[in-house]
Protein backbone atom coordinates (compact mmCIF):
# COMPACT_ATOMS: atom_id res chain seq x y z
CA UNK A 1 0.00 0.00 0.00
CA UNK A 2 1.72 3.54 -0.92
CA UNK A 3 1.96 5.36 1.79
CA UNK A 4 2.35 9.13 1.54
CA UNK A 5 3.30 11.57 4.17
CA UNK A 6 3.88 15.47 3.98
CA UNK A 7 5.90 17.96 5.80
CA UNK A 8 6.95 22.08 6.03
CA UNK A 9 3.58 23.75 6.35
CA UNK A 10 2.86 26.30 8.66
CA UNK A 11 1.92 30.66 8.61
CA UNK A 12 3.34 32.80 6.94
CA UNK A 13 3.01 36.22 5.57
CA UNK A 14 1.43 37.16 2.53
CA UNK A 15 4.71 37.47 0.20
CA UNK A 16 6.34 34.72 2.14
CA UNK A 17 7.84 31.57 1.01
CA UNK A 18 7.07 27.53 2.22
CA UNK A 19 8.85 24.23 0.64
CA UNK A 20 6.25 21.29 1.17
CA UNK A 21 7.95 17.96 1.22
CA UNK A 22 6.08 14.52 0.34
CA UNK A 23 8.20 11.37 1.07
CA UNK A 24 6.29 8.02 -0.30
CA UNK A 25 7.09 4.05 1.02
CA UNK A 26 5.31 1.29 0.80
CA UNK A 27 6.29 0.20 -2.67
CA UNK A 28 8.65 -1.04 -5.04
CA UNK A 29 9.76 -1.17 -8.65
CA UNK A 30 7.10 1.80 -9.68
CA UNK A 31 7.35 5.66 -10.11
CA UNK A 32 4.35 7.66 -9.96
CA UNK A 33 2.84 10.37 -11.48
CA UNK A 34 2.18 12.77 -8.18
CA UNK A 35 1.18 15.83 -7.47
CA UNK A 36 -0.18 18.04 -4.41
CA UNK A 37 -4.19 19.32 -4.19
CA UNK A 38 -5.19 21.67 -1.72
CA UNK A 39 -8.60 22.44 -0.35
CA UNK A 40 -10.25 25.20 1.72
CA UNK A 41 -12.50 25.18 3.99
CA UNK A 42 -15.99 25.75 2.16
CA UNK A 43 -14.33 24.73 -1.26
CA UNK A 44 -13.70 22.10 -3.19
CA UNK A 45 -10.58 20.05 -3.98
CA UNK A 46 -8.25 21.91 -6.31
CA UNK A 47 -5.28 20.43 -8.08
CA UNK A 48 -2.63 22.87 -7.27
CA UNK A 49 1.05 21.22 -9.44
CA UNK A 50 2.06 17.31 -10.82
CA UNK A 51 5.30 15.87 -12.31
CA UNK A 52 5.37 13.21 -14.28
CA UNK A 53 7.10 9.60 -12.92
CA UNK A 54 10.74 11.03 -14.96
CA UNK A 55 10.00 14.77 -13.92
CA UNK A 56 10.65 15.92 -17.55
CA UNK A 57 6.07 17.35 -17.48
CA UNK A 58 4.63 19.32 -15.05
CA UNK A 59 1.49 20.85 -14.77
CA UNK A 60 0.08 23.96 -12.69
CA UNK A 61 -3.10 25.18 -11.82
CA UNK A 62 -3.01 28.89 -13.57
CA UNK A 63 -3.52 30.56 -10.31
CA UNK A 64 0.21 29.15 -8.74
CA UNK A 65 1.90 29.49 -12.48
CA UNK A 66 5.58 31.51 -11.69
CA UNK A 67 5.06 31.18 -8.22
CA UNK A 68 5.01 27.75 -7.45
CA UNK A 69 7.64 24.78 -8.55
CA UNK A 70 6.96 21.22 -8.28
CA UNK A 71 10.22 18.48 -8.11
CA UNK A 72 11.34 15.23 -7.40
CA UNK A 73 14.05 13.17 -6.15
CA UNK A 74 13.37 9.16 -7.35
CA UNK A 75 16.25 8.28 -5.48
CA UNK A 76 14.20 9.11 -2.27
CA UNK A 77 10.82 9.01 -2.78
CA UNK A 78 10.08 12.14 -2.50
CA UNK A 79 7.97 15.40 -4.21
CA UNK A 80 8.96 19.28 -3.37
CA UNK A 81 6.44 21.99 -3.75
CA UNK A 82 8.20 25.35 -3.38
CA UNK A 83 5.44 27.85 -2.73
CA UNK A 84 7.21 31.79 -3.50
CA UNK A 85 5.32 35.03 -3.48
CA UNK A 86 2.09 33.01 -0.94
CA UNK A 87 -1.05 34.94 -1.16
CA UNK A 88 -3.91 34.56 1.52
CA UNK A 89 -5.72 32.58 -1.07
CA UNK A 90 -3.02 30.13 -1.03
CA UNK A 91 -4.29 29.12 2.57
CA UNK A 92 -5.27 25.72 2.85
CA UNK A 93 -4.82 22.38 3.46
CA UNK A 94 -2.02 20.69 0.73
CA UNK A 95 -2.06 17.10 0.15
CA UNK A 96 0.49 15.10 -1.50
CA UNK A 97 -1.24 12.39 -4.20
CA UNK A 98 0.00 9.64 -5.70
CA UNK A 99 -1.39 8.64 -9.14
CA UNK A 100 -3.85 5.52 -8.86
CA UNK A 101 -5.31 3.67 -12.12
CA UNK A 102 -4.54 4.73 -15.93
CA UNK A 103 -4.45 8.20 -17.13
CA UNK A 104 -3.62 9.33 -20.77
CA UNK A 105 -1.55 12.08 -19.42
CA UNK A 106 -0.77 14.33 -15.95
CA UNK A 107 -3.77 17.29 -16.40
CA UNK A 108 -6.18 14.65 -17.18
CA UNK A 109 -5.11 12.61 -13.82
CA UNK A 110 -5.09 15.76 -12.07
CA UNK A 111 -8.49 16.54 -13.65
CA UNK A 112 -9.38 12.96 -12.25
CA UNK A 113 -7.86 13.08 -9.22
CA UNK A 114 -9.76 16.61 -8.36
CA UNK A 115 -13.17 15.11 -8.72
CA UNK A 116 -12.67 11.67 -7.42
CA UNK A 117 -10.64 10.43 -4.36
CA UNK A 118 -10.28 6.97 -5.93
CA UNK A 119 -8.16 8.19 -8.43
CA UNK A 120 -5.35 8.50 -5.79
CA UNK A 121 -3.42 7.61 -2.58
CA UNK A 122 -3.11 10.65 -0.36
CA UNK A 123 -1.41 12.07 2.44
CA UNK A 124 -2.92 13.25 5.41
CA UNK A 125 -2.30 16.79 4.66
CA UNK A 126 -0.39 19.93 5.76
CA UNK A 127 -1.88 23.23 6.76
CA UNK A 128 -0.45 26.34 4.47
CA UNK A 129 -1.90 29.33 6.12
CA UNK A 130 -1.18 32.57 4.80
CA UNK A 131 -2.09 35.90 6.59
CA UNK A 132 -2.73 39.46 5.26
Amino acid sequence: QVQLVESGGGSVQAGGSLRLSCSASGYTGITYRMGWFRQAPGNEREGVAAISPGGDTTYYTDSVKGRFTISRENAKNTIYLEMNSLKPEDTAMYYCAANKGTFLNTPQWVSAATKNSNAAYWGQGTRVTVSS
